[in-house]
C-alpha cells in the first residue's frame, strides 16, 4: 500500500477487528485517503485519527 510516496506492507488478512497498526506521516490528510481507499477496496470497516506516538506525528487505524 502507497501512503504519501513510501510503500507500506500491511497484512490485511490478519488484520482482526480490534486491532489497529500505526503508519508515521506528515501530510496526515492524504494518507487518510490512502488508507480509506484501499480499506473500501477490501471491503473493511476502519476508523483512523491522527496522533502522536513516541514523539513521532502519524495515524492510528483500527478495524472495527
Amino acid at each position: 500500500m502507497l501512503v504519501g510516496k513510501l510503500s507500506y506492507h500491511i497484512n490485511w488478512k490478519n488484520f482482526k477487528p480490534g486491532t489497529s497498526f500505526f503508519i508515521p506521516c506528515l501530510n496526515c490528510m492524504q494518507a487518510k485517503q490512502d488508507i480509506a481507499r484501499t480499506a473500501k477496496r477490501l471491503q473493511m470497516p476502519v476508523l483512523m485519527k491522527v496522533s502522536i506516538e513516541n514523539s513521532i506525528r502519524g495515524i492510528r487505524v483500527w478495524r472495527v
